[in-house]
């Protein structure tokens, strides 16, 4: 078994949503931090997770961001089973970003 602490990152070209991170089909992901960076104006961000079982998209996080100003979009771990993704959308492509950091545990082993 492995544990692999990852980044993901988002620096939109669209507003439509973005697939930042899929678990893998043999590991789960723990989704610690949503870290949205905004530069200026106002944007609302939307997180959501597409529970891969259930073909089905939930919103975990949305926030309404005034810039300058960094926020933290994730009150608390969202958990990614098996094939599960997580996405991102912004109402502006412009001045926005984010970051997400991660532990995904792997019921591999990493070594071989």
């Amino acid at each position: 078994m492995a544990n692999i602490y990852k980044n993901a990152f988002y620096d939109p070209s669209t507003t439509d949503a973005v697939t930042l991170y899929t678990a893998p089909t043999n590991a789960n992901a723990i989704i610690q931090n949503i870290q949205i960076t905004n530069t200026g104006g106002s944007k609302n961000v939307t997180a959501r997770v597409t529970d891969s079982s259930a073909t089905t998209s939930y919103i975990v996080a949305y926030a309404a961001v005034t810039g300058p100003t960094i926020c933290n979009i994730a009150k608390g771990p969202i958990i990614l089973e098996e094939s599960d993704s997580i996405s991102l959308e912004s109402t502006d492509t412009s001045g926005i970003s984010a970051t997400l950091a991660l532990l995904e545990i792997s019921r591999e082993d990493q070594n071989g």
